[in-house]
Formats: C-alpha cells, structure tokens, sequence
C-alpha cells in the first residue's frame, strides 16, 4: 500500500467529499523519488522527462516518463543543489545553485555522479550564510532566482536578493530585503510576473515587459496570512496553467492553493499526505499533470519527501523553459 492510500488521507477525502468540495483529481507518488528536501521542478519536453533537486544533498534527479523510473546523481564536490535548469543548445548541461553560485554541471541523465564544469556566476561573495534558491528561465530564457539566509533565522535576517541575469550580461538586483526568495512564474497573457518571498506569507503580482526583462509595480493577490502569526501558511513554489491560474505550494500546510490572481480567489485546494508542500510544475505529454516536490524537514513521517504526479485537474500548464548562456 502507497502511503497516499493511508487510512488518514481516506479520512480527508472523504470529509472534503462529505463537505461537497471538489475532489476529482488523482495523487500518485513517483517511483523511487524521495527527496529530503525535494526542490525546484521542470518539466523537459525534448526528454519527456522531470528534472529537480534534493537540496541539501547536492543532488539531481530525473523521472523519466516513458520508464516510469526515476534517476538520481550526486554532484561531485558540491553539498547544495538548489535549483535544476536545463541549458539550451547544450542536452547534458544543466545550471545547478550550488552555494551562491550558479554553475554548468555535466550529466547524461543515467549516472550516479554529475560534475561541474566551470562557473556562471556568483552572487553575494562575501555572505558565508546565505545560498540560493528557487530559479527558473523567464519565458525568453532569461536567469531569475534568489538567496535566502541559510544558517540563522530567515524570518529576522532578511539579507537576501531577487536577480536577473542574461546570457552576455551581469547579474541585476532586481529586489532586495529578501527573507526567502522561493516561487517564480510568468504569464505571457497577463504581461505579469509573479513571485514569492516565503518570509512576506504572500504572492505578489508584478508588471512584466518580456523584451527587456523589467518587473514593475509590485502588487499583492494572495495573502497566506491567519488570524495568529503562528497560524500563517509559508508559500514555497509556484506554478501557472494555460488559463492564468496560480498554483501556490505550501511549506507547512499539506496543500497547494489554484488561485485566481485576479480576484484572489482559491479555486481549488489540493490536499497531500504530508505537510511540506515545496514546489510544482506541470508535464506530461499532454502537460496536464501536476508534479509536486515535497520535504521530510524537522522530522517529518513518512511519505514526507515524496515526488508526487496530480492528475484529473483539468487544467494544463507550460513546460519549463531551458536558461541561454
């Protein structure tokens, strides 16, 4: 028996069905695909397959879809992996956050270790306590990712930056007093940007000019905040469908939110067998599954950690976009 099918979780859906919520989509856990701290997922057309990261081992991992099998290497030399990116043009190289910098690891897909290559960049040197993020390729192949403060309390030492970087081009604050910089997304449609600073317990919306890569007017459309500070939901990750809706994944509340970004309305809420809700990112060959990253932080049970797919969401999404260098 898969733990999704814990007798607890049958408790839940049956509530929500009791309460006449919506409850027609499907949870199935990927094979072998335990992350500690399961990060930062993309969906690979070409590969048809998942790539993303267990974090604090240094490692990356692939679902291929086709398998059904999922792959996992350590790279070599590094402890932190905080984000996945394919690179384009370039099928066995991958930008990977190690630390505060961002670098081309080598990797077939298959092998149990991965190396780097050289460095594209790193951003604030001289802060020891601090490491990167969530990042993802703007619809044009552009770098946005963050730091967060990673030895101390994130929440009072908000030392961490939002940039921007670009094939030829330095790397562009593009926000600072960061606590953790985490979900990224962009709607071509909407000409926004949204994004999410876990220690502000909301999604802001901003004006985005794809030709240049410029965010302006910050604005909130979803607030995480309850009625007791100790009670407010930590946003983690983010993704968007074909229709403009928000995916919002949430660190400590078994659940990612589809919200209306232009009302702030929660559509739908989509409950997991465990509470560390990370990250998503929609895939398939028909881009109509949602798979979802989860953490086994602070010691959390089982199946905390666990890779998830969604399915039966009638709703598709955009594939990852691959970074330019």
């Amino acid at each position: 028996m898969y733990p999704f099918q814990s007798s607890s979780f049958q408790i839940i859906v049956a509530l929500a069905c009791f309460l006449g919520l919506t409850m027609s989509y499907k949870i199935e856990p990927l094979p072998d695909s335990y992350a500690g701290l399961g990060e930062g997922p993309h969906w690979d057309v070409a590969r048809q397959s998942l790539y993303f990261v267990d974090l604090e081992a240094g490692s990356l991992m692939r679902y291929d879809f086709k398998q059904n099998k999922t792959y996992k290497t350590k790279i070599e030399g590094e402890t932190l992996a905080g984000f996945v990116l394919p690179v384009e043009g370039r099928p066995q190289e991958f930008a990977v956050g190690c630390g505060r910098r961002v670098v081309i690891v080598n990797w077939d897909g298959v092998s149990p270790t991965a190396k780097v290559v050289r460095t594209l960049f790193e951003v604030q040197p001289l802060m020891d306590k601090n490491r990167l993020n969530d990042a993802k390729a703007d619809p044009r192949g552009r770098f946005f990712g963050g730091t967060m403060r990673y030895i101390g309390d994130e929440f009072e030492f908000r030392h961490g930056e939002l940039y921007r970087w670009e094939a030829g081009g330095q790397t562009s604050v593009i926000k600072g007093d960061v606590g953790i910089s985490n979900g990224l997304a962009w709607d071509e449609k909407a000409k926004k940007f949204y994004y999410i600073d876990t220690t502000d317990y909301e999604v802001k919306s901003y004006d985005y000019d794809f030709e240049t890569g410029v965010a302006t007017n910050p604005k909130v459309i979803f607030n995480l905040r309850k009625t007791s500070p100790k009670d407010h939901l930590l946003p983690d990750g983010l993704t968007i469908d074909t229709e403009g809706n928000l995916y919002v994944a949430t660190f400590n509340g078994a659940t990612i939110f589809k919200v209306n970004p232009s009302t702030g309305k929660v559509l739908l809420e989509i409950k997991f067998p465990t509470k560390q809700i990370t990250s998503a990112a929609f895939g398939g060959p028909n881009l109509d599954i949602l798979y979802v990253t989860t953490a086994a932080k602070f010691d959390q049970p089982a199946p905390a950690g666990t890779t998830y797919k969604v399915t039966g969401l009638n709703a598709t999404g955009y594939p990852g976009v691959n970074l330019r260098v």
